[in-house]
């Protein structure tokens, strides 16, 4: 049987990159298909959804940015 001692843990910010690529790809996914909806309706309604949809994935990112580089001495 073979020892994995050897092999390392994955570095954070290989798991941040890979996990920020793949919930930016769903979250993008998500926004664009309500959006189809959205159109629909009034345009100030439209304003503030294209707006928020805009800024709110920014927190997630910040998020996951401070995680990849915590405890790096």
């Amino acid at each position: 049987m073979a020892r994995l001692g050897h092999i390392r843990a994955m570095p954070r910010t290989t798991i941040a990159l890979l996990g920020g690529l793949l919930g930016f790809l769903l979250y993008v996914m998500v926004v664009v298909a309500l959006a189809d909806h959205v159109l629909e309706l009034h345009w100030l309604v439209q304003l503030v959804y294209f707006t928020v949809a805009g800024i709110i994935w920014a927190w997630p990112a910040k998020w996951l940015m401070f995680w990849a580089v915590r405890n790096r001495g």
